[in-house]
């Protein structure tokens, strides 16, 4: 069986959420019995339609720069401290040290590079010499190869063409001798067989003439066999080993060449391996020197020193901290401003709902805190095409563009950092009508007033040009002396922004839309299809359109609900909350109370035609 008991822990949470909402419920009803008060006395509250001088003007805070200026960077890569820096306000002169950085683990890597540079330099000689030793080698052994294969050719042209016909004509010879020599030793022969039949020589030797023709015979035929043997067979093989021979050496000298080509290549590969790498190592060197150059930033012109972080806007940007010694500082960090001259621009952030007022070429007024009584005039320069970047990763929800307002001449006096207000003029009229801004609604997709006309009260709508966010400029429909309410019924105002046709009409598709979703019958609640961030609950619209707040026993009953990391993110949230959120927190809940016939908290800053910066003006 599952324990749905709560723990401690959750109880207690869920007792300080409990208190914290009732202490929240206990304000809104005390500011808003003060309110209702206060807006009854003030529900017939009117203006006198004014006609005089009209300034539509854009009002911003904004921070001093120099319009030129030279901007010191660090160039260190990765994150260094600083060790020395010179003292902000300082003049200073051109070469002037500025900043100096911790360069020890730069000085300890120079050493170590220093080391792979002598080696790697006596590897790239090793190689460079060795590619000379291979190629002398590669040329030998192909003056080699080539030589044999040259002796081999010429073994066999010198056999076929000088000793072949040599031992021919030899092998001839002896045959000729031997058959001169059989023929003489045969006559001899012969003679000594007459001179034996007539007893002249003995029988010896006549045996010893027969036995030297016999003789004489064989060598005969010894030397016929020779020539034979010598055409048949010894030419032959003779000449196919001579062939092979030169095969062999043709092939030898091919993979000589091949091998000493391959030898020379892998030399000159090595040659290149070892260059790139010693050329590699030397640029590290190199990098490294121009890294430790980079530890001094010096003043590359006469100036006055600013710190970078004391010259962005709003102080340091970003929660950054000032400059200061012992600080760590990044790669492309701007460091220090050198202003040349005194030629200064103010920069100040513009609200989206300003840019249709503002644009290039705009008069501006300058005035600094730091000279009162002073106005400078200036114009407007240049408007960022998109909404500033930090602004909008620090609020989402704010979109501001950075603007560049010149101001005119020189002034010593302006220095870079100086807080400053501007107030951009967009238009002037010397004779014009103007209400406040909360007497204008729009019904309808009119702009309407209403004149209090005795003890009537005229809806009356009218032609509005611009506001500067206090006043709107009227330019049909009203007459000078005219009251209008400042307090109009906001209840009238039914049309939503962006529904309107142009001409002012509402389609009727649209219309049926609206009363089924904005306009239920009187006294029906129904559920809007957003959710809420707590417990994906839904809110409740009331017969007018606004939202209606939960009752304290349905918001006891929600946060009963509540998993304990629901509650503990409200209860972060309720701790984190800055004053501007719990006054919005306040306004939610003077808008969520009961209405009546007699007073309605009503949102006059969503009725007015025309939606402002954060600036104020100046009728």
């Amino acid at each position: 069986m599952t324990d749905n008991r709560i723990p401690k822990p959750a109880k207690k949470l869920q007792t300080i959420l409990l208190t914290g909402l009732a202490v929240l419920l206990l304000l809104a009803g005390g500011l808003y019995f003060l309110t209702s008060r206060s807006e009854a006395s003030q529900a017939m509250a009117v203006f006198p339609v004014q006609r005089g001088p009209l300034t539509i003007s854009v009002l911003q805070s904004g921070t001093i720069k120099a319009k030129d200026q030279i901007i010191i960077k660090n160039e260190v890569e990765g994150r260094t401290s600083i060790i020395y820096l010179i003292e902000e306000g300082t003049r200073v002169k051109a070469g002037d040290l500025l900043v100096e950085l911790d360069a020890s683990s730069l000085l300890d890597a120079k050493i170590d590079q220093e080391i792979r540079v002598q080696n790697a330099e006596a590897s790239f000689i090793n190689a460079k010499e060795n590619l000379e030793v291979v190629r002398n080698q590669a040329e030998s052994d192909k003056d080699a190869a080539l030589l044999t294969l040259e002796f081999a050719r010429e073994d066999l042209k010198q056999y076929k063409e000088g000793e072949y016909p040599n031992l021919l004509r030899d092998a001839e010879a002896r045959i000729k001798l031997a058959e001169e020599e059989l023929e003489r030793a045969q006559d001899t022969l012969a003679w000594s067989q007459k001179l034996w039949e007539e007893k002249y020589i003995s029988e010896n030797e006549l045996k010893a003439d027969q036995l030297a023709v016999t003789r004489r015979r064989l060598d005969l035929d010894l030397a016929i066999n020779s020539l034979n043997l010598l055409q048949n067979f010894t030419y032959l093989r003779k000449v196919k080993q001579l062939e092979s021979d030169i095969r062999q050496a043709e092939m030898a000298y091919e993979r000589t060449v091949r091998k000493a080509n391959a030898a020379v290549v892998q030399a000159e590969a090595e040659l290149k391996a070892r260059q790139a790498e010693y050329n590699q190592q030397n640029d590290r060197l190199a990098k490294l020197e121009d890294q430790l150059k980079k530890t001094k930033l010096y003043a590359p012109a006469d100036g006055l020193v600013i710190y970078a972080t004391s010259a962005q806007r709003g102080g340091f940007r970003g929660g950054q901290e000032p400059l200061m010694e012992g600080q760590e500082v990044r790669e492309r960090q701007e460091l220090i401003y050198l202003p040349l001259g005194f030629s200064a621009i103010a920069e100040v952030m513009v609200h989206e709902a300003s840019l249709k007022k503002v644009h290039p070429g705009l008069p501006v007024v300058v005035t600094v805190d730091a000279l009162p009584g002073r106005r400078f005039m200036g114009k407007v320069d240049f408007i960022a095409p998109l909404p500033d970047a930090q602004s909008m990763w620090m609020n989402p929800d704010l979109k501001v563009y950075n603007t560049q307002i010149s101001i005119e001449g020189e002034e010593p006096a302006l220095r870079t950092g100086m807080s400053c207000r501007v107030e951009i003029i967009v238009a002037h009229y010397e004779d014009a009508l103007y209400v406040p801004v909360q007497s204008v609604l729009q019904i309808d997709g009119q702009p309407t007033v209403y004149v209090v006309n005795g003890p009537a009260i005229e809806r009356r709508a009218v032609k509005v040009g611009l506001d500067n966010n206090r006043m709107i400029h009227i330019l049909e429909g009203l007459q000078g002396g005219e009251k209008v309410l400042l307090n109009p019924p906001l209840k009238e105002a039914e049309t939503p922004a962006g529904v309107s046709q142009p001409g002012g009409q509402v389609s009727e598709e649209i219309r049926q839309r609206l009363d089924n979703v904005v306009r239920p019958e009187a006294g029906e609640v129904r559920t809007s299809p957003d959710s809420s961030e707590n417990g994906g609950t839904r809110r409740r619209s009331r017969p007018d359109g606004s939202e209606a707040s939960p009752s304290p026993e349905s918001m006891r009953r929600r946060l009963e609900n509540l998993t304990p990391e629901q509650r503990e993110q409200m209860r972060r949230r309720f701790e984190n909350m800055t004053p501007e959120q719990r006054e919005e927190m306040r306004r939610r809940f003077e808008q969520s109370r009961p209405q009546d016939g007699s007073s309605a908290e009503q949102n006059r800053s969503s009725q007015h035609p025309q939606t402002g910066s954060s600036g104020e003006g100046r009728p």
